[in-house]
């Protein structure tokens, strides 16, 4: 019986790339994506979620979340992604339009028709936390959230202390991290390092001749000099299509712990931070009442902190091979 996920995700280049693996992967079914404002203003992300889907040969729903953070304005990362969010590659528009329903009430209704799915979040967290508002007892039909956002004890992408995501709406994150909800953390920084799409992990992919393929590379042009510029990282990194890795193929994750996270709402220095209290976690398979730490809070969240590089980099050939 195939795994049911929801995806929910402001959808620029590299989310492209994590729907993608998603619609491809074999023993999945995406029961929904849902848009919200981030990367790329909502009409924008759900035009590229649509043409996404139209390339995988999925007719897919399609839905319209929220259209800007809880209580911020915009901060849409066109600079990081293009114009367009696709590399600047102005796609043609999609045969389809999103469905009509509203993203909250597609969260609610996929959540309670597929108990125990697996959701997937590549945004701000705005359509989570006002699901959360609607209903807050949803949490107990989710098996799995994994996060793409945060950074765990380590520098920002968009702040030195903050990840995108997390950044632009994070009174949501805060409402979704204090929500019960089973949130496994998959940080910005995972996609750093080893697990950056080198040259020859590009000629890799080139070499495969799909369509799939050449979508990713061409989606992701402005990405690889982005990345170049704001980070010093070579190639190119995949934030995005890592987390959805870890959803898909949870052994990628090499190291994980549960700890207490909180993030910051108000300072402006450290606002979007994912406070990790990384001396405290929870007992192991001896004492599993035991706990340490200095923020004294129960641990809320599975930290991921090491991916194995070379399996993200398989799980996503496998899925743009002819």
């Amino acid at each position: 019986m195939p795994r049911a996920f929801l995806i929910d995700t402001d959808t620029a280049s590299d989310d492209a790339v994590a729907i993608l693996m998603a619609l491809r992967w074999p023993d999945v079914e995406v029961a929904g994506i849902t848009i919200v404002s981030g990367n790329m203003p909502l009409e924008r992300g759900a035009r590229n979620a649509l043409y996404t889907a139209q390339l995988c040969e999925s007719g897919i729903p399609v839905y319209l979340g929220a259209a800007k953070p809880l209580e911020r304005g915009n901060y849409h990362a066109e600079w990081f992604h293009g114009d367009d969010g696709m590399g600047n590659m102005h796609y043609p528009l999609p045969a389809r339009r999103p469905d009509e329903k509203p993203a909250v009430d597609a969260i609610l209704d996929t959540v309670r028709a597929h108990p125990g799915l697996t959701l997937v979040t590549l945004g701000p967290l705005t359509n989570i936390a006002l699901a959360l508002q609607r209903d807050p007892g949803f949490v107990r039909d989710v098996g799995r959230v994994v996060v793409m956002g945060g950074a765990a004890c380590t520098v920002g992408n968009v702040t030195p202390a903050a990840e995108y995501n997390i950044w632009v709406d994070p009174e949501a994150a805060r409402i979704v991290f204090r929500s019960g909800l089973p949130l496994e953390m998959v940080g910005w920084e995972l996609s750093r390092g080893a697990a950056n799409l080198l040259e020859g992990d590009l000629d890799t992919i080139r070499g495969f001749g799909t369509e799939r393929a050449q979508f990713v590379l061409d989606s992701n042009r402005v990405v690889i000099r982005s990345t170049r510029e704001q980070s010093g990282d070579p190639g190119l990194g995949l934030p995005d299509p890592v987390a959805m890795a870890v959803a898909l193929d949870p052994s990628i994750c090499t190291s994980k712990s549960r700890h207490h996270v909180e993030i910051e709402t108000t300072s402006e220095l450290t606002r979007g931070m994912t406070v990790v209290d990384q001396l405290g976690r929870a007992g192991d398979a001896i004492n599993k009442d035991a706990w340490s730490g200095v923020a004294g809070g129960a641990p809320n969240v599975t930290v991921c902190w090491e991916i194995d590089a070379a399996r993200w980099k398989q799980a996503l050939f496998s899925v743009l091979r002819p």
